[in-house]
């Protein structure tokens, strides 16, 4: 099949489990890979850039702040509509306005004359940002074959992982050089690239449906994660002092906004009209799969947070040196993300889910015996085992999973995950933050120099973290090797 091939609607056909992949497929797949790459990165170009920003816009750090709140907060409310979007209107258009948002977004940050107009600049951004992942996911699932499909979700996993982890590299190194707003004239030639060679190469690989469209789950989907996004990011801001809203407020109404959603979703998938199809969780591979990337998640993103808070505060690096540290465990994720494909093709997902959790929990037990006194060797071997250990879990959980999820339905799968990946981002920062915050408060209070309680506070933290990672380990002796509707040449959805 290539890729101007249309599907019959309402019919999603999976190729063959030995199937080559057409070379119009890679050429896709790989312009989708650059683009999602350089959106992703900007999910964390901001951390290390805050403190300049503070001075550069007169504005306090619980309102810069909103630079990286803003952008999740949209990303949750945009990732459960791709199901629709992606079933409604045609790949090359889903494309075309996911790059050509972004790339105004981008655009409009390196121009922002005020604050408000740079946070703006962020929403849009993360808009493009949102569709682009599941349109990947949604694709190589649809094109590549069973038997090569773990080596190219490794692709994805670079993508997932190691953007996010090179983010504050890359701010760092733009900061010690030029001013920040390089951060995004650096990228805006990429995107702009990006735009115009997907907007050649990228075809339609589907053929749109006209679905019901209900505003109701739209409006109750925007209320539940971004109330649970921003009640997460508002914890610990809570722990200083500068929440506006109490945290337990938005929590309260975004998980009251979720269970109404749910319910509502259980009703209009009986009749294929749900915006977020639960459908995928009646699979326990899925399930389990889900369960654990939402730890390696919350994982990753807490300790992107700590890590930098660390090697700055305690250690006294600055912001490049930050960045060079922390460079080495991305690059390793990212170099074995390939091999970690090729090895799921082979052995499945169990052989390499479990030594994968192990390492993950072993690196986070060993960072709590990090202090002031650490040599910077020592933090780099620490983070490179983390990232190897996150590289063994996800790409096989993310394979695994959604490869057993039938084809009609890899969208909402792939938005499903996506979606609870935010909040376990989410949930990992208040978690690491609020730890370490709580714990230095104390730790003032208890007579000790602001340094070394903010050093007791992060150990605490990753305590909790490694603690997390150990339930994970156990776990993972769950997954297994997903046997579906997804490794028959085809399938219907009813």
């Amino acid at each position: 099949m290539t890729v101007d091939q249309q599907q019959p609607a309402g019919r999603v056909e999976a190729p063959a489990a030995d199937a080559p992949v057409p070379s119009q497929v890679k050429l896709v797949i790989g312009v989708l890979l650059v683009a999602s790459f350089v959106m992703i990165l900007n999910e964390t170009v901001m951390s290390v850039a805050i403190p300049r920003l503070m001075d550069e816009f007169a504005v306090t750090a619980a309102t810069a702040q909103w630079l990286t709140t803003a952008f999740m907060l949209t990303m949750a409310v945009v990732i459960p509509t791709t199901g629709l979007i992606l079933t409604r209107f045609s790949t090359r258009s889903v494309f075309l306005a996911a790059m050509g948002t972004f790339t105004a977004g981008t655009a409009l940050a390196a121009l922002a004359p005020v604050f408000p107009v740079l946070v703006l600049a962020r929403v849009v951004q993360a808009s493009g940002t949102a569709v682009m992942l599941p349109l990947l996911i949604t694709t190589v699932l649809t094109f590549v074959p069973v038997s090569r499909r773990g080596r190219t979700m490794g692709l994805i996993s670079i993508v997932i992982a190691v953007a996010p982890a090179t983010g504050p590299t890359f701010s760092g190194f733009i900061l010690s050089n030029f001013g920040w707003r390089w951060i995004f004239l650096a990228v805006l030639p990429i995107a702009a690239l990006a735009l115009v060679i997907g907007g050649s190469l990228v075809k339609n690989i589907t053929t749109p449906r006209a679905v019901p469209f209900d505003a109701l789950s739209i409006l109750l989907s925007a209320t539940a994660f971004g109330g649970l996004i921003y009640g997460l990011s508002s914890i610990g801001e809570s722990t200083e002092g500068h929440a506006a809203v109490p945290p337990v407020v938005p929590l309260v109404v975004g998980a009251a906004a979720l269970t109404v959603f749910v319910w509502r979703q259980l009703g209009l998938q009986r009749r294929d009209a749900a915006l977020l199809d639960l459908r995928p969780f009646r699979s326990r591979t899925f399930s389990v799969g889900v369960g654990m990337m939402l730890i390696s998640m919350g994982a990753l993103f807490g300790t992107l947070i700590l890590l930098p808070i660390f090697l700055q505060n305690v250690m006294g690096l600055s912001t490049l040196e930050t960045g060079l540290v922390l460079l080495p465990g991305g690059l390793t994720m990212g170099l074995i993300a390939p091999l970690v494909g090729r090895l799921f093709d082979r052995v499945g997902p169990r052989p390499l889910v479990v030594p994968g959790s192990v390492a993950v929990a072993t690196a986070l037990a060993l960072m709590t015996l990090l202090g002031s006194g650490s040599e910077t060797w020592h933090v780099v071997l620490v983070h490179v085992l983390l990232s190897i250990g996150l590289g063994f879990l996800m790409t096989p959980l993310m394979t695994s999973a959604l490869g057993s999820v039938e084809p009609a339905l890899y969208s909402h799968g792939s938005a499903i995950m996506n979606t609870l990946q935010q909040l376990a981002g989410g949930a990992g920062t208040a978690l690491f933050i609020t730890v370490m915050s709580t714990r230095t408060a104390d730790g003032v209070a208890e007579g000790l120099d602001p340094v070394a309680a903010q050093a007791a506070g992060i150990h605490d933290a990753f305590l909790w973290g490694a603690g997390l990672a150990v339930v994970a380990v156990a776990v993972s002796f769950l997954v297994r090797k997903p046997v579906t509707p997804a490794d028959e040449p085809a399938a219907d959805h009813r």
